[in-house]
């Protein structure tokens, strides 16, 4: 099996939706319900928006590519942070949000979300970031343990709203080197 980070393109979009589809229920509270679920997928991760994410200049996707298979993305916003909660949190400038970044539940434990964090470090300080920051829910242990290994640290919260529910999550920042 041969791997490798790269951008993505807008053939990907498809792809990014199935893997999207299979990595966003896990960082869910256990107690969201699947509609809202379905609905932030439709919404938000399918691939109309993700066409659309390729196609913005503010916005880089990486893809872990397996073998011409899409087993993980990260999705990097380079433009300042539109919610005044985040915005009054964050410590370093021009600071680049990330947005996503999730990996094949087959792939976790093989050190694939730390090269791919990696690379979506290197990106974000190659487009000129002085930090890097994103929100994570509250409840989502072990995505906590993994960012906080990646170098970011809890700086404050912000709500985030999946279908009825308002969801509380860390606002998590690192700088670029």
């Amino acid at each position: 099996m041969t791997h490798r980070i790269r951008k993505a393109t807008a053939d990907d979009a498809a792809q990014l939706a199935e893997l999207a589809a299979v990595t966003f229920p896990l960082a869910c509270p256990p107690e969201s319900r699947p509609e809202d679920i379905a609905a932030h997928l439709a919404n938000t991760l399918s691939a109309a928006n993700f066409r659309g994410y390729l196609a913005d200049p503010d916005v880089t996707v990486l893809v872990l590519d397996v073998d011409g298979a899409l087993r993980g993305y990260s999705l990097l916003v380079a433009r300042p942070a539109q919610d005044p909660e985040v915005a009054a949190v964050l410590h370093t400038s021009p600071a680049t949000e990330l947005s996503k970044c999730y990996v094949h539940p087959d792939h976790h434990g093989l050190g694939a979300a730390a090269e791919l964090m990696r690379a979506s470090i290197a990106a974000a300080a190659a487009g000129g970031a002085g930090g890097l920051w994103l929100g994570v829910n509250d409840q989502n242990a072990r995505a906590i343990r993994f960012y906080e290994k990646s170098g970011f640290r809890k700086v404050g919260t912000k709500s985030f709203t999946l279908g009825a529910a308002v969801e509380h999550d860390f606002v998590m920042e690192r700088p670029v080197p």
